[in-house]
């Protein structure tokens, strides 16, 4: 029966995908970060939902008759680039056929995500796009929550399988990554049952974060409130409700969870903390012996002996950070780095430029929310494997597209001034009238 529905559904949007650019973006977003194909049982389990939904978005370029045209912001160029030096760094990989299968995967992403930016131009376009991005990772967060609640926080918590968010520690990160943009959906919803529904998903994605019993996700979940904090108008009310819910959900974890947390400060003595340190070691060494990294798949035994100080400790690099470095060199974790910092520079402009417009008040609070969320795409991607992962490019589409519609609002605001400047002023040629005649 899923896989009826699921067939169905996708034929019900598909005509609508290759009508208007933006739906095929929302369709392919939530199958590629959704999965929703893995949760059925039978043919439509291995059925190439995503690439059906990537050729209605090609099709889509070619007969739509929405304005389409991709933004020349700073992170949309540095974005270009790192694709560019991506390819460069795989035609010199040590193991160029196998790195040529991830460049690939990586290539069919970002094709999408530069689709986004082409189509994604106003207000309900990007409100779609977020509520699809907070539906697909929060139905996870609403079921994991259930899970840990109902298990005491005995049983860890884990992503659909066959994604990039199936480990415990990917699905972490991309809950904390969701939850700021369920708060913009919350602070905007005018509906008071839509937003108890969003309060009630935020506190079961947070329950699952920490029911995944992942260390990063923890660190990340801290960051992410301190800058919540910190974007709140009401930072004594937004601090008690932050932090009385820090305390119920650690205090309702189990001690074999406080444990495990407790890892954090006594690093040394963890095997799996102390291989991704020697796996960022060998990253690090492959970096500085080569200016376009190793490639793909630098994560051999052959690669370990040569490279880490352990050689029999092979594990892949477990950082967005240190991947990058040791697949891309210097050079490809610079324009890594110059995309993401550019990126929290539009999220700064239009927050700074959006602050006292009643009218672009949405625009001021999502990209509050963008900010937080990439907050915790920094600290908890430091120790994971997801820089290729698709949510954190959706939320540069999302500040990019948003930054466009500020634009737009300024342009029609000057049309509209120059036109009421026109009716008031008179015009010069107007005939004088003769007042000396008695008639």
């Amino acid at each position: 029966m899923r896989d009826l529905l699921m067939v169905l559904f996708v034929l019900w949007v598909l005509p609508k995908a290759v009508r208007h650019t933006y739906v095929a973006v929302n369709l392919w977003t939530w199958i590629s970060i959704m999965n929703p194909h893995r949760l059925t049982y039978g043919f439509a389990l291995d059925f190439p939902f995503a690439a059906i939904a990537a050729v209605a978005a090609l099709v889509s370029l070619l007969v739509t008759k929405d304005q389409l045209k991709l933004p020349t912001e700073k992170p949309v160029i540095f974005l270009i680039l790192f694709l560019i030096w991506m390819c460069i760094t795989t035609a010199a990989a040590y193991y160029p056929a196998e790195s040529f299968i991830q460049l690939k995967k990586v290539l069919k992403i970002q094709l999408m995500t530069l689709i986004a930016l082409a189509a994604i131009k106003e207000k309900k376009h990007i409100d779609w796009f977020v509520w699809v991005s907070v539906l697909s990772i929060g139905f996870y967060g609403l079921k994991g929550g259930f899970f840990t609640i109902s298990t005491g926080g005995n049983a860890r918590v884990w992503g659909p399988p066959g994604g990039f968010i199936e480990g415990n520690n990917e699905i972490a990160v991309a809950l904390i990554m969701t939850i700021p943009l369920m708060n913009y959906l919350r602070i905007m919803a005018e509906n008071v049952w839509v937003k108890r529904g969003l309060v009630i998903m935020m506190l079961l994605s947070a329950a699952a974060a920490l029911g995944t019993q992942s260390r990063g996700a923890l660190l990340a979940l801290a960051a992410m409130g301190a800058v919540m904090w910190m974007r709140s108008e009401r930072k004594l009310a937004m601090g008690i409700v932050v932090g009385f819910v820090a305390v119920c959900l650690v205090a309702f974890m189990p001690s074999a969870w406080e444990e495990r947390m407790s890892t954090i400060a006594e690093y040394e003595q963890d095997g799996s903390a102390m291989g991704r340190i020697n796996a960022w070691w060998l990253a690090f060494n492959i970096a500085n012996s080569r200016i376009t990294g190793g490639g793909y798949e630098a994560y051999s035994a052959e690669l370990f002996a040569a490279f880490a100080p352990n050689p029999l400790d092979i594990h892949v690099a477990h950082s967005i950070y240190f991947s990058v470095l040791g697949e891309h060199g210097y050079i490809g974790l610079i324009l890594f780095l110059l995309l993401w910092l550019s990126t929290l520079g539009v999220a700064r402009r239009l927050r700074s430029e959006t602050r006292n417009v009643d009218e672009l008040k949405w625009l001021f609070n999502l990209a509050g929310m963008c900010q937080v969320s990439l907050v915790g795409y920094a600290v908890g991607g430091a120790f994971l494997s997801l820089a290729y992962f698709d949510l954190p490019f959706n939320i540069m589409v999302m500040l990019v597209a948003g930054y466009g519609c500020l634009v737009t609002h300024r342009q029609r605001a000057g049309k509209e001034a120059d036109l009421a400047t026109d009716k008031t002023r008179l015009p010069a040629s107007l005939p004088r009238a003769d007042i000396s005649s008695s008639g």
